[in-house]
């Protein structure tokens, strides 16, 4: 009898032990979200640039650009934006009800930027081909700064991608008392390429890159493990809240700029917002005394305002003033009656072609390095105080 008691309390104990595991496989999330497929040629690309520090070669470019579109594959129905849908056809649903609330708060601000931030989006567009990321993570500089050079966290993170000092040095920016380059529109931009390509060869997903980019790519990995999953809508509660938030203002911020009718970067057709304008129309915002001092040039070819204005040590603004609308009405028309100080009028002169052969560069690509600009002056919206990354 004895015997057949103690099989009984045997038997017993493994049946418990196994509904204990049966209980505890369903309080695990499920881990099959968890893992990436990693493409050695996409691994090799991004190893090479982040190792020399430059962009990767022209023909590996159209195949990385190719690659790296389908890491919004969890934000729009098929993949990327196409700008001939209605937004809301392709956009995930989750994100409408945070879309809709940032609309209210930020509209206006950012249609605003839309005008006075041209230049800027043309330069981070041009950066951003060159590594072949999608010209939507332009829209993070908005959300991490409103694109203002001089903004500063409240735990040191500078400049319009807002990098961290020891960030900033790890990807060739040179960051002491006397040099800041994350201030350094160009040089920082192509850092923070350098720096989104990293993020994207671990996580493979453009929203988990933005969460990454705000918090750290260790509380994404520690989301992704608790969650079981690697799609944002997912594992979003397991981030924390500043980092979820990043990601959603990102995706207002896009339909804003995008999704409304916004262009962002320079039109090229006769029949878009201020096709037949030129440059009389265009109203420079002088004084009397600047209009009589200033010089007009009729000027023809692929010139940014951006660039001029680095070359004749003038701040972006005061170019403006002095040239509204340039970036606009030169890629419609094709020409601009340049309007400048005298002085700085000789400078262009004296230099023209060496400006013009830097603005062709950029538009192709094949900018070479830049000094830092100390003397470039940049717009001043309101800074935003982000933790560091």
């Amino acid at each position: 009898m004895r015997p057949i008691f103690f099989i009984l309390i045997f038997q017993l104990l493994l049946v418990t032990v196994k509904a204990g595991d049966n209980y505890a496989a369903m309080q695990q999330p499920p881990s099959t979200d968890t893992s990436i497929v990693d493409d050695p040629v996409e691994d090799e690309i991004i190893s090479e640039v982040i190792k020399t520090k430059a962009p990767p070669q022209k023909e590996k470019v159209q195949y990385f650009s190719q690659v790296t579109k389908y890491g919004f594959k969890n934000l729009f129905a098929q993949y990327n934006y196409n700008p001939a849908l209605p937004y809301s056809a392709q956009v995930n649903p989750h994100a409408e009800s945070y879309m809709q609330d940032y609309l209210k708060a930020h509209t206006k601000s950012l249609m605003q930027m839309k005008s006075w931030g041209q230049p800027y989006f043309n330069l981070i567009d041009n950066i951003l081909s060159q590594y072949g990321l999608p010209r939507e993570l332009k829209y993070l500089a908005v959300i991490e700064s409103n694109l203002n050079t001089r903004a500063t966290s409240w735990v040191g993170a500078g400049g319009p991608w807002q990098f961290m000092p020891y960030t900033a040095r790890q990807y060739g920016l040179v960051v002491n008392n006397l040099l800041d380059e994350r201030r350094d529109y160009y040089k920082s931009t192509h850092a923070a390429a350098r720096y989104l390509l990293t993020l994207y060869g671990q996580l493979k997903d453009w929203l988990l890159v933005i969460a990454a980019y705000n918090g750290g790519p260790g509380r994404v990995y520690s989301a992704i493990k608790k969650s079981g999953s690697r799609n944002f809508w997912n594992l979003q509660y397991y981030l924390p809240t500043e980092s979820r938030n990043h990601v959603k203002k990102f995706i207002a911020t896009h339909y804003i700029m995008e999704g409304t009718g916004g262009v962002t970067t320079t039109p090229n057709l006769a029949g878009s917002p201020g096709g037949g304008m030129n440059s009389f129309d265009a109203k420079p915002d002088l004084t009397e005394e600047e209009l009589s001092n200033a010089s007009t040039q009729s000027i023809t070819g692929k010139y940014n305002s951006a660039v001029i204005a680095k070359n004749l040590a003038m701040d972006i603004v005061t170019f403006n003033r002095y040239n509204p609308d340039f970036d606009n009405l030169m890629s419609i028309n094709g020409n601009y009656d340049l309007r400048l100080p005298a002085d700085k009028m000789q400078l262009f002169l004296a230099n023209k072609y060496v400006i013009l052969n830097e603005c062709v560069q950029l538009l192709l690509g094949d900018n070479p390095e830049q000094p830092a600009t100390q003397t470039t002056i940049y717009p001043t919206p309101k800074k935003l105080k982000k933790k560091g990354k």
